[in-house]
């Protein structure tokens, strides 16, 4: 059985500001696997590495030129840089409910573009909550790994899910903690699907996580779950 995964959820976010260079750093300092970070489309294309839709000005980031941006918000080249020894989960912001929602799917074949450009396929893991954006990475990018990001799956729905997921070239399913039950983890892998659950920083929870079977728990405090897998 592979290890279980330490993704560091927007970096190591409690102890940098997250979704930051300095943060993507520190979880690699920390022993961490893998980082998560989000991507967005500013006004002229760039892959902004931000969470939220808006800045904190109250800018939209879709509306705003690259290069009125904040020196701290990086982009996705000097992010998988700053990754360097660790695999990479990209969510791609694309929500219907987002103001920059782009049912093109344009900001992905940005990002799948980029990644083919770059090689080490094997490094990168695309996510996102809006499964037709997963389902065109398979079009875009073959070669890389993607999930759906998800609230979670009722127990009643895992069997079909799953199914789907598979037969559409998909790796893993990203389900919230709160809603995860071992019967769907163990569906999942009966299906090859691996799951990672986010976001976790109560290491009672992580324990719990990894009795169940988890293969990557996403957590603001990598340090905290290498100390539970007494990998720290």
């Amino acid at each position: 059985m592979a290890p279980v995964q330490v993704i560091a959820h927007r970096g190591a976010s409690l102890a940098e500001r997250e979704n930051t260079l300095a943060a993507f750093r520190r979880a690699h300092a920390m022993g961490a696997d893998a980082v998560e970070l989000d991507v967005r489309r500013t006004l002229d294309g760039a892959m902004a590495i931000h969470h939220d839709a808006t800045l904190s000005d109250g800018r939209l980031i879709c509306a705003t030129h690259s290069d009125d941006l904040k020196d701290d918000i990086p982009f996705l080249a000097d992010a998988l840089d700053a990754c360097a020894g660790m695999w990479v989960n990209i969510e791609i912001k694309n929500y219907p409910a987002d103001p920059d929602f782009d049912d093109t799917d344009s900001l992905a074949a940005t990002v799948a573009s980029h990644l083919i450009e770059r090689g080490e396929d094997e490094r990168w893991l695309i996510s996102c909550f809006h499964r037709p954006t997963v389902d065109a990475m398979r079009t875009l990018h073959p070669g890389v790994r993607t999930a759906w990001l998800t609230l979670g799956v009722r127990e009643a729905d895992c069997e079909k899910v799953a199914r789907d997921m598979a037969r559409s070239g998909h790796t893993a399913l990203h389900p919230w903690t709160d809603l995860l039950t071992r019967a769907c983890i163990e569906t999942f892998h009966a299906h090859g699907l691996a799951v990672n659950s986010w976001t976790i920083d109560d290491p009672t929870r992580m324990a719990e996580l990894i009795e169940l079977g988890i293969d990557g728990i996403c957590t603001n405090a990598p340090d905290v779950a290498l100390e539970v897998l007494g990998r720290n």
